[in-house]
């Protein structure tokens, strides 16, 4: 993460294990979204920089979106998309999670 005004380094964000292809925030600027072609989903924390959840496919991902009222998230790789509904909790990233739809 950088300062936008300075440019200088804030945090890096660590976990994933090849290319970061897309990356998408949510609409409270709150949390991050980064799709990997290690096949990775992972939502993270951007005040501390851990990651909260990770979402796991068999193949690279190639974009990744985050839905307005951020209860769901949206990835995608060649022929797939992945939507993940987060539920059983108030507070987003937090709990169960329900996954797939496939195109």
């Amino acid at each position: 993460m950088w300062d936008l005004e300075s440019g200088s380094t804030i945090r890096t964000l660590e976990g994933h294990t090849n290319w970061v292809s897309a990356v998408a925030l949510t609409p409270d600027g709150r949390r991050a979204v980064s799709a990997s072609h290690d096949g990775t989903l992972r939502v993270w924390d951007l005040e501390d920089g851990r990651y909260l959840v990770t979402f796991t496919t068999d193949d690279a991902l190639a974009a990744c979106a985050v839905a307005t009222l951020q209860k769901f998230l949206a990835a995608g790789q060649t022929g797939q998309v992945f939507v993940v509904r987060l539920i059983d909790s108030d507070t987003p990233y937090k709990g169960r999670i329900e996954i797939r739809f496939l195109l």
